[in-house]
């Protein structure tokens, strides 16, 4: 069911520095800020040869990860993002073997401009997975 690796997102407290130690101390090619109102997040992405580096901060007082950063005022690992063919085949497939879906259940567009989902870590060792659409 699943496919590569798409990106693993770190939370951020602040974009702008997150950009600079990626663009300027490591060399990264880093892309535009991308507001992503529907999920309460701007998001930047870290280019590399295998996968992506997802950077995102909170937009707006009701974002998801602001619990997140309070918890970890540094910022840190938040989600793991696999692709997968079908999301929502891969959706009733794991909802069959008990594992929860956040939100509604229904797939959103994600930054990619792609159907996205986020699986509860206490189902996945601990880790909020996203799927996102291949």
């Amino acid at each position: 069911m699943l496919g590569r690796l798409n990106h693993v997102a770190i939370a951020v407290p602040d974009l702008d520095q997150g950009i600079r130690t990626y663009r300027d101390v490591l060399g990264a090619k880093v892309s535009a800020k991308q507001a992503e109102p529907n999920h309460g997040v701007t998001v930047v992405f870290v280019e590399l040869p295998n996968t992506k580096i997802e950077l995102l901060e909170p937009l707006g007082e009701a974002s998801p990860i602001k619990g997140f950063l309070e918890k970890n005022p540094s910022g840190g690992i938040h989600h793991v993002c696999y692709e997968v063919e079908d999301i929502i085949q891969a959706r009733d497939r794991l909802k069959a073997q008990g594992a929860r879906i956040l939100g509604d259940g229904e797939p959103k567009i994600g930054a990619h401009g792609k159907p996205v989902l986020f699986l509860h870590p206490k189902d996945f060792t601990g880790t909020l997975l996203e799927l996102e659409q291949a």
